[in-house]
């Protein structure tokens, strides 16, 4: 028993130690935009020419590729006939690089028979900078659809549409691959008529500091009210907010002022994605002159499960309760006007309606697809992925190290106690009747084989 738990926690310890260090490092260069936090769990893959030749991406999982100008890359997934599945890509080009306005990212999830199930793209558009843009297509099972439905081998095919003045460098691919579970019986098949649009006042009450991320991974968790930051030029920022069923998200932007003059068209984009990291929605870039300016996204539904039936991007991506993401970019073109220091970011956040109403009876576990009690207190205390990630580390690490601890107390108290006892053995064998000391049966030199006393760990140990 001493020799299977000893076996046990060592390793433990050793695997948290080594998740501990394989936890991202967020060090870059003296003032220069933090680079993308990749997830570390995330496995390369090699899109392929054809898919014939394609590898297999696995439900819930995470995979690193990159994408040339004009490159089509296939990958396979294998569905059944039940869930809901979501492929998503986020593109990360070299900050600094050249990109233009329709310079665009496309996935696209393909039946063997080459039809598409659905696809998406992202583009650069007026704000022309290179910064992380990203998509999803999905595989949703309609009552009223044919094609798409049923359990087989499907393709998803990402490609990179670059204008001939963009840079030819690779832009690196984050991938990852999410099924929903089927609904019970009952639920809805039809997309909403209406729902409530107009916006509420801002939010009251003291602005609270918080520090963005540089990923989808990397997102410190945000709930209803002001927060600042500071931005950088040329740097990305995530956040993350949880967003029950029945309840609506309200989000804007402000760029504060800064001292000097000069204008800079496009300077700062917002974006929002769903929790399968699907774009729905982009504010209104805004223009800066030095003096503060605002922009927020338009109005969004309440989550509902019946919004992906809608043809809308902005409705039909309000299709399931989670964390759903901000991004926001500061245009590198802004220090060229008004210097490198970072400019005052706040973000402005309403979260409306009542929790968890109209939530669908999944049929299996919700997964990433519902806000639970640690989503809640992730989102209060700003904590991202990766700081859930660290925290979870260290208590194996002090829980393994608690558990090392006990058995080599335990370990040495029964060394002690073997060695006591056969040291008494010895004594007694060496005294017994008949037998002289140290003189066996033959009269020659005897072996004290109960006097030796071991100095080290019990055989067994």
């Amino acid at each position: 028993m001493r020799q299977r738990s000893r076996g046990r926690v060592a390793p433990a310890v050793v695997a948290a130690l080594c998740a501990v260090a394989a936890l991202p490092a967020q060090a870059w260069a003296a003032g220069e935009p933090s680079p993308y936090t990749y997830e570390p769990s995330a496995k390369p893959v090699k899109g392929t020419a054809s898919s014939t030749d394609s590898e297999q991406l696995e439900p819930g999982g995470t995979y690193r590729d990159s994408i040339r100008p004009g490159g089509k890359l296939f990958y396979r997934v294998q569905l059944d006939a039940k869930s809901n599945a979501y492929v998503s890509a986020t593109a990360v080009p070299r900050p600094g690089t050249k990109v233009e306005y329709a310079d665009e990212l496309k996935v696209t999830l393909q039946d063997r028979a080459g039809n598409s199930c659905s696809y998406n793209s992202a583009q650069f558009s007026s704000a022309e900078f290179a910064r992380p843009i990203g998509t999803y297509a999905h595989r949703t099972i309609e009552p009223d659809r044919t094609s798409c439905q049923g359990a087989d081998t499907y393709f998803v095919l990402i490609e990179r549409t670059s204008a001939a003045t963009s840079s030819s460098e690779p832009w690196e691919l984050e991938i990852r691959h999410l099924t929903e579970p089927k609904v019970k019986a009952g639920g809805a098949t039809a997309a909403p008529e209406s729902w409530p649009s107009s916006s509420p006042a801002p939010p009251g009450g003291q602005a609270r500091d918080r520090r963005g991320g540089t990923s989808f991974y990397s997102a410190p968790g945000l709930y209803e009210g002001e927060w600042r930051d500071r931005i950088k030029p040329g740097e990305t920022l995530f956040y993350k907010v949880p967003v029950d069923w029945g309840q609506q998200l309200f989000a804007s932007a402000d760029l504060g002022s800064a001292a000097g003059e000069g204008y800079v068209s496009n300077a700062l984009s917002m974006v929002l994605y769903n929790p399968a990291r699907g774009l729905v929605e982009s504010a209104s870039t805004i223009s800066y002159d030095g003096k503060q300016n605002s922009s927020a996204l338009d109005p969004l539904p309440p989550v509902a499960y019946e919004n992906r039936f809608d043809s809308s991007d902005s409705v039909n991506g309000m299709r399931f309760a989670g964390w759903y993401y901000l991004r926001v970019s500061l245009s590198p073109e802004v220090e060229k006007v008004f210097g490198p220091e970072g400019l005052g970011l706040s973000l402005r956040l309403n979260v409306e309606g009542d929790k968890g109403k109209g939530a669908p009876a999944y049929d299996g576990p919700a997964g990433p697809f519902q806000v639970t009690d640690d989503d809640l207190s992730a989102a209060e205390e700003g904590q991202s992925t990766s700081a859930a990630m660290k925290s979870d580390t260290m208590q194996l690490v002090a829980a393994a190290g608690i558990g090392a601890g006990t058995v080599l107390v335990l370990g040495l108290g029964v060394w002690t106690l073997v060695a006591r006892r056969r040291a008494a053995a010895g004594a007694g064998a060496g005294t017994g009747p008949g037998a002289g000391p140290g003189v066996g049966p033959g009269g020659g030199p005897g072996h004290d084989s109960g006097a030796s006393t071991q100095y080290g760990p019990p055989a067994a140990w």
